[in-house]
């Protein structure tokens, strides 16, 4: 039997490829950690909507933490929590990238919103709070300058998924604590979960995991943090650690 009762996986650049896709090896060992009695979840920077098709490629009915863990669900389409982004926050923080011309993006609850169609107000309904906002800049100048205006506010997590990105969410706000609800709901310690993941922002999770597996195409902070490195995710490497670290 696996010390490892929960696997959570991140999604872009982890479990999925290039191309965006589970490819069947990976399906088949996520199958047999399963089989095995392992709850494998998502845990993930995107949306809800847009990982509805994984999770029935995998057929799945565990928890889910997303949006960097501002939204909690103990199973798809059963919403345990939600932490916000206060519309005034969402306004300073579109000055900040317009006005350095970035790209930018922020999700709400039903919608998504980019450089392209961005609302020509930002207050939203009570029942459509904004949940992350994610910026975009080649130049590593305008990233490190952004990233220490918005860390002096006190206010943001700041992670990315990318090294030429920002991801923000409210202070506190990350995929391990997302986590750590999922564990008092499953009654299941930390210790006992595995975790796999390549950006900044699968950083807090790996290290409050039981185990937590950078891939091969991590970030250098992620491996540094990480307690084991498996394949890139063109090499399957969420397979390679399920089949190394956890049915081993």
């Amino acid at each position: 039997m696996s010390a490892y009762k929960l696997l959570a996986l991140d999604m872009d650049g982890t479990v999925l490829n290039a191309a965006h896709e589970i490819t069947d090896t990976t399906c088949q060992w996520i199958g047999q950690a399963v089989a095995s009695g392992i709850t494998v979840m998502f845990a993930t920077g995107r949306e809800v909507q847009s990982i509805e098709g994984y999770i029935r490629k995998l057929g799945l009915n565990s928890p889910l933490v997303t949006l960097n863990g501002s939204e909690v669900w103990s199973a798809p389409g059963k919403i345990m929590m939600r932490h916000v982004l206060q519309d005034e926050w969402v306004a300073e923080l579109y000055a900040l990238a317009s006005g350095r011309h970035c790209r930018y993006w922020a999700y709400t609850v039903n919608d998504v919103f980019t450089t392209r169609n961005w609302p020509g107000h930002v207050r939203r309904p009570a029942d459509d709070p904004w949940l992350k906002f994610g910026l975009h800049s080649d130049d590593p100048a305008v990233l490190a300058q952004i990233r220490d205006i918005l860390a002096e506010t006190g206010r943001y997590e700041l992670t990315n998924s990318s090294p030429r990105n920002i991801e923000v969410n409210p202070l506190g706000i990350n995929k391990a604590n997302g986590l750590r609800e999922v564990c008092r709901l499953l009654d299941i310690r930390m210790e006992e979960v595995a975790a796999c993941g390549d950006s900044l922002n699968d950083l807090e999770m790996l290290r409050a995991a039981g185990l937590g597996i950078a891939m091969g195409n991590a970030q250098e902070a992620v491996k540094q943090a990480a307690d084991a490195v498996t394949g890139t995710n063109e090499e399957d490497g969420v397979a390679q650690a399920i089949r190394t670290y956890l049915l081993n």
